[in-house]
């Protein structure tokens, strides 16, 4: 199995030191089958205000991934699916503008292009469970998913 946090676990782990050990637990049993998404990557860059903050980031969470070449992004198909997806939902939930749900752009590129990858979504976000009755074959989990081998 597969598994990319998603971008409010990474969040939490740098606000709160529980939840950070709880982070560096899970790397250290699956960091061999973890992945970063570009999506969440740009969520992160854009959140990190400060020089230290970015630097911290790209050293702490990027490069990491990159140097392993587990980062992936979505297709281009990915972004044609996933504003498919925006569309049903908005048909289905009643909203005409995206400018009231503009998170959940990210959220469905995510959502596509993990399906794509046929990787595992941790996540706190409820929107993917909005999500996914339109994205066939996505899979998320709420932190942390039991993982295979010795505790």
């Amino acid at each position: 199995m597969k598994y990319a946090l998603d971008t409010n676990i990474f969040i939490d782990g740098f606000r709160n030191e529980e939840a950070q050990a709880k982070v560096f637990a899970f790397f250290n049993r699956a960091l061999p089958f973890t992945y970063l998404s570009a999506v969440v990557m740009q969520e992160l860059a854009a959140g990190a205000r400060s020089t230290q903050t970015a630097r911290d980031v790209q050293q702490g969470v990027f490069e990491p991934f990159e140097r392993r070449r587990r980062v992936f992004a979505p297709s281009n198909a990915a972004f044609a699916e996933s504003g498919r997806v925006i569309a049903s939902l908005a048909a289905r939930e009643g909203w005409q503008l995206l400018d009231e749900k503009p998170s959940l752009l990210n959220d469905a590129l995510i959502a596509v292009s993990c399906r794509e990858q046929g990787i595992t979504l941790i996540t706190k976000d409820g929107d993917f469970k909005r999500l996914s009755s339109f994205v066939r074959g996505f899979h998320y989990a709420a932190p942390w998913p039991a993982l295979p081998g010795p505790a």
